[in-house]
């Protein structure tokens, strides 16, 4: 089985369908490692492309303003305490 890739992959974003070219030579473990490469150069490609925004959250955000307004971090004031020093 030299020669032959024992890794193979195709994955669909969107409505857009891609496979995976993977170098015929070496271990499976050169082979995945390709695999990965090649699998982060289209997705950077179709990122690109498709102009998706980098910064999406983990979670989904569901709810009202509300929400927004109970997560704001409040700011800390630049002001210095005026407690008098004990020696």
């Amino acid at each position: 089985m030299e020669g032959q890739p024992r890794v193979k992959a195709s994955f669909r974003l969107g409505s857009e369908h891609y496979t995976v070219n993977v170098k015929n030579s070496g271990a499976v473990s050169e082979q995945l490692s390709s695999m990965k490469e090649e699998s982060m150069s289209i997705l950077k490609e179709f990122i690109t492309k498709h102009n998706v925004p980098t910064d999406v959250p983990d979670d989904l955000v569901e709810g009202s303003s509300e929400d927004d307004e109970e997560e704001e971090i409040p700011k800390k004031s630049d002001a210095k305490s005026k407690k008098p020093k004990i020696n």
